[in-house]
């Protein structure tokens, strides 16, 4: 069974999908120039959007058919700009925790998952003075605490140097692994594609959204 399968796909009439599978458990990047629909399809796997036509299935049953709050939390979407609080850096943990009903993380696990993420803040630091790519490098240290079954990751290195960027994706593919996590990118970058991806979707000819 596929993790995600996408038949007949297409958005507003503009971008129009191969029927795509993707496979449990592995590390798939989506690449394409811009204006394919990668930012899109990563929408319609987390259902912040709904297909115009076609079908979108997870775990083999139709994707509209799952709780829509539920599957938010098993399948996270961690895009280019992402809503922080204007609090610290562990303010923020404890707010996202507290929208869960979970338990306030110590500072070692809130450490933890920044070292992972590239973001060895101060966690006093305000997050209204970061800019777009460290907060969305917080909000994804957040996100992977929360231990889901899929992450969804746009652009997560465009504001990284290759260096950084490599670590960035090296850390959180290992992550990944080890806690059965399946983890989706999209990226420009054919660099880390090669080195990092277990599966590539190409996509061609469309608009993105």
């Amino acid at each position: 069974m596929y993790l995600f399968e996408l038949e007949n796909v297409e958005y507003l009439d503009v971008i129009k999908y191969p029927n795509i599978k993707v496979n449990k458990g592995i590390t798939t990047f989506i690449c394409g120039d811009s204006g394919t629909g990668k930012s899109t399809l990563l929408n319609l796997l987390n259902t912040a959007k709904s297909p115009t036509k076609g079908t979108v299935f997870y775990l083999g049953r139709m994707i509209d058919e799952y709780d829509t709050i539920e599957h938010r939390k098993q399948v996270i979407l961690v895009n280019q700009s992402v809503y922080l609080f204007d609090m610290t850096v562990r303010e923020n943990f404890y707010e996202f925790y507290k929208y869960r009903d979970l338990d306030k993380p110590d500072d070692n696990t809130i450490h933890k998952y920044l070292k992972l993420c590239i973001a060895d803040f101060n966690m006093d630091a305000l997050c209204q003075n970061m800019s777009g790519g460290e907060r969305q490098r917080i909000f994804l240290a957040i996100c992977l605490s929360f231990m889901p079954k899929v992450i969804l990751l746009d652009e997560p290195t465009s504001a990284l140097d290759e260096k950084n960027a490599g670590n960035l994706i090296s850390n959180v593919k290992k992550f990944c692994q080890e806690n059965s996590m399946t983890l989706i990118i999209v990226s420009h970058s054919k660099q880390l594609a090669k080195q990092y991806a277990d599966d590539c979707i190409e996509l061609r000819n469309g608009a993105d959204a």
